[in-house]
């Protein structure tokens, strides 16, 4: 076992822990993260191994459960089916793009991915296929959040003097004080009201650097329903993790 990694052994069986020094922790945390595929224990700086498996013990129940409910990784490779939006696209990896258009198509009009009907095609070796997914959804989530950003700004008379992409790992969103904002390129994954949500809300942040009632008003001034997407997040956000090879 490399030593970040640990084995809690349970009656039923042995359970890998990915162990994670946190700086910023204030109590021994324990999840389960579909981005490495199982769970993840947080010590705190000055928290032994042995502290950490001992609470992880007594949450075996808790984590076993939760370990069996997580959803099978969905790596970026042809046949897979990926969410985006709110629709189901499938990854059909073709070697060049003459085995659909003919040699008559000139090359320059496609780039090496693109969408089409529901289907995304990727073309070239197909060890590459898993990077030019991920950096055309990256591409993708830029240019939607930008657009949707600048339209939020303009309404609520704010500045956004950039965005960033990140893939971190429950933070969908942030806002700096020098007016930047980060967003998780995976949000491309979820429904377009949780994109859109989260955009408008670190815009809002632009305003009212904080969750008072008046920056709850911002934001509902132009979504009507925060509620939805707030839930989805609660409920699902984990899931976006379950796809790619866990690059970010």
């Amino acid at each position: 076992m490399s030593p970040n990694v640990a084995l809690l052994k349970t009656e039923d069986g042995d359970i890998p822990l990915t162990i994670r020094i946190s700086a910023r922790a204030r109590h021994i945390g324990l999840r389960v993260d579909p981005r490495i595929g199982g769970a993840e224990l947080v010590l705190p700086k000055g928290v032994s191994t042995r502290q950490g498996l001992s609470f992880a013990k007594s949450k075996s129940d808790w984590l076993l459960d939760h370990l069996a409910a997580m959803p099978e990784p969905v790596p970026f490779v042809d046949g897979a089916e990926i969410p985006m939006q709110g629709e189901r696209l499938r990854i059909h990896h073709i070697m060049t793009q003459c085995e659909l258009f003919g040699p008559e198509q000139p090359r320059e009009k496609r780039g090496p991915v693109w969408l089409e009907e529901g289907i995304l095609y990727v073309s070239g070796d197909a060890p590459h296929v898993p990077r030019r997914v991920r950096d055309w959804l990256k591409a993708r989530a830029r240019r939607e959040m930008t657009e949707r950003a600048m339209r939020a700004a303009e309404k609520l008379d704010v500045v956004v003097k950039g965005i960033t992409l990140r893939d971190t790992r429950s933070r969908w969103g942030s806002c700096s004080s020098a007016g930047t904002l980060s967003f998780s390129w995976r949000l491309i994954l979820a429904p377009e009201n949780v994109l859109e949500y989260v955009v408008v809300h670190e815009v809002a942040h632009r305003a009212e650097m904080n969750h008072s009632p008046d920056f709850w008003a911002l934001v509902k001034e132009l979504i009507d329903d925060i509620d939805t997407p707030k839930d989805w997040l609660r409920l699902h956000g984990t899931s976006l993790h379950r796809y790619g090879d866990g690059q970010a």
